[in-house]
């Protein structure tokens, strides 16, 4: 067979030390998987430099030009070689490597890039002329003189043209765009006062493919003007406002509510101190909070932002630094889900807005090609007079309703006759009717409501089925003959440190030697259970999240299926004080805004939209 390295003697290897080439060849591998990963380090680099406007300029989908612009504080000219020397660095000064306040520290980004790319600097700080330095495929050129008005341009050429190899690995210039596109979306998020500009420059004409202007003002609201124009306006309609901190970590954001989720985890944006990452622990603290109000197959749609010390957790575990390690792993993700929790039960009975905005999408008025004449709304007088004359008329239309709510001539002089006049206390307003035994028809202030009886009503039942077993605990039932699962020891010993969680849902568990631990109760609302399975699936999930749900989840899936069996049917008439009542509650009640699998319990229609499906407008 013969030697596939011509270089090294395989009968004595020798120890030799490579050239700074090959290493920062190597380094880039780590550093810049693909033209996103270059983009992300130039762009983090303008942020930590100060700078409010920042352009990026892309051609081929970055692999034949990526080009950085910003207004930041600038290079030295007698700086720029040492910028392109490996672990060089003005961020920190290295007698401290947990007190990072930047997105960059490493000093690897430039002469990676640098290493493989034909790579370019030109930069000028105040006060002084502007230079420029250039490095192709890891061979540098002296410093030279450059024309700018300020700040930096970053321009790299030809990427990876001298690793040709990791070429084969990039995917099509669509593909790779949209991953530059996701990248800067990210980090603008996160910088909502920093204006950012991404360009293809591809053809003949630029094109500007996404633009943030820096949002001004409290913090608040310009992230969620920042998130609205990112994620989408409908997001910014439908996101509760998050902010709770905990023993030294605070989280803020803003979160979907549960009817305005998606079908995939695409939407999902974690910051750590303003450093978008990707970690399982919180995306699975996020999927905690929110397995209660969703189904399966949807997923919730957040933006959330943990600030702390940065001593509190490590940001230099991946060369990429898309990971962290909290010191308190448990605390960040019990913040998570508890401020999620209590924002969501703020929400009270709200469901999306996208809900009314759907129905009234798929309504199509019949067209005639008629012109259409605007006619005054006449008064509330003339509209009575003109019901008391169609009412005979209407008589045979009686049966076509369900049930509905008698309205007397008081009713309709007083305070619940007219839309003008209703409660402005009753979100849901009045009951008016009821169709198809199932669906009740409610006038409010300013329009109507949809209300599906069997879904709002399951959800109310099992609220209150929680809140008993909240108030009472979870009764659990003892094991005739105690269940012996084997183990392996650190599975065992997880499993105990959470042994007086789980005693409180009704699972207790004890230590039988070694590996094993023996099940000797469990909760009795389960019925018959197969308690290894179950404490397998509590094991998964520990690996998995860091934490169980398995056996709340089930206890509550009972309870979901006693309230579905227990709540008004449809198929059901109900009376006026009936629906009201339903109402009533509902309002009254957190999360009832949808059912128990993530549905709409209720949609919005607004009378302008009405009146639009009319061309009354």
């Amino acid at each position: 067979m013969p030697n596939p390295n011509p270089h090294i003697d395989p009968s004595h290897p020798v120890i030799r030390q490579l050239d700074e080439a090959a290493i920062n060849r190597i380094a880039a591998g780590e550093v810049v998987e693909r033209p996103a990963s270059a983009v992300k380090e130039l762009v983090e680099n303008a942020v930590d430099a100060g700078a409010t406007r920042i352009t990026i300029d892309i051609s081929g989908g970055g692999k034949t030009l990526i080009r950085v612009t910003d207004d930041g504080c600038g290079i030295a000219a007698d700086e720029l070689a040492l910028a392109l020397s490996r672990h060089a660095t003005s961020k920190i000064d290295g007698s401290d490597l947990l007190n990072i306040h930047t997105f960059g520290f490493r000093g690897e980004a430039l002469p990676s890039l640098g290493a493989v790319g034909r790579l370019s600097i030109t930069s000028r700080i105040a006060g002084r002329d502007a230079a420029q330095i250039k490095v192709d495929g890891g061979t540098m050129s002296a410093v030279k003189p450059a024309a700018l008005n300020s700040g930096t341009v970053v321009e790299l050429r030809d990427l990876f043209y001298a690793t040709p190899a990791r070429l084969k690995f990039m995917r099509t210039d669509r593909a790779e765009s949209q991953a530059i596109s996701d990248v800067v979306k990210r980090l603008a998020m996160a910088e909502p006062s920093i204006g950012f500009i991404l360009r293809d420059v591809s053809g003949p004409s630029p094109r500007i493919t996404f633009r943030a202007d820096a949002e001004t003002g409290d913090m608040f609201p310009a992230m969620a003007a920042r998130l609205g124009r990112i994620i989408g306006r409908d997001f910014a309609e439908n996101a509760l406002k998050i902010d709770a901190a905990r023993e030294g970590i605070r989280l803020f954001g803003y979160a979907a509510l549960p009817t305005y989720s998606r079908g995939a985890a695409v939407a999902q944006y974690l910051f750590v101190n303003g450093r978008p990452v990707k970690d399982r622990m919180l995306t699975g603290a996020l999927r905690a909070a929110y397995y209660d109000f969703l189904s399966r197959d949807r997923h919730p749609v957040a933006a959330l932002f943990l600030d702390c010390d940065p001593e509190l957790v490590d940001v230099n575990v991946h060369p990429a630094k898309s990971e962290v390690r909290f010191r308190d792993p448990g605390l960040a993700r019990g913040l998570i889900v508890s401020g999620l929790r209590h924002a969501l039960a703020d929400s009270g009975h709200r469901a999306s807005s996208t809900v009314g905005a759907g129905i009234l999408g798929a309504m199509k008025p019949e067209t005639t090609g008629a012109r259409i004449y605007q006619m005054d709304r006449p008064s509330q007088g003339a509209r009575q007079a003109a019901y008391d004359l169609q009412a005979p008329g209407f008589a045979e239309m009686q049966a076509s309703f369900s049930a509905q709510v008698p309205e007397t001539r008081e009713d309709a002089q007083g305070p619940l006759g007219a839309e003008e006049h209703l409660p402005q206390n009753l979100p849901l307003g009045v009951a008016r009717g009821q169709v198809h035994e199932n669906y009740i028809i409610a006038q409010t202030a300013t329009g109507m409501v949809i209300v599906d009886q069997h879904a709002a009503h399951e959800r109310l039942v099992y609220e209150k089925l929680k809140a008993q077993m909240a108030d009472a605990g979870v009764a659990a039932q003892a094991l005739l003959i105690p269940e012996i699962v084997d183990l392996s020891s650190d599975d065992a010993a997880r499993l105990l440190d959470i042994a007086p969680e789980l005693t409180k849902l009704g699972l207790t568990i004890e230590p039988f030697g070694g590996g094993a631990i023996a099940v000797r109760e469990v909760p009795a609302i389960l019925g018959e259970v197969d308690a290894a399975a179950m404490i397998h699936d509590i094991l998964d999930e520990l690996s998995d999240l860091g934490s169980s749900q398995s056996v709340q989840a089930r206890i509550e899936a009972i309870l979901s299926r006693v309230a579905c069996h227990g709540s008004i049917r449809s198929g059901r008439r109900m009376r006026a004080e009936e629906m009201n009542a339903l109402l009533r509650e509902m309002e009254a009640t957190p999360h009832s805004g949808q059912c128990n699998h993530g549905r709409p319990t209720y949609v919005e229609l607004k009378l302008a939209d009405i009146e639009r499906l009319f061309g009354r407008t």
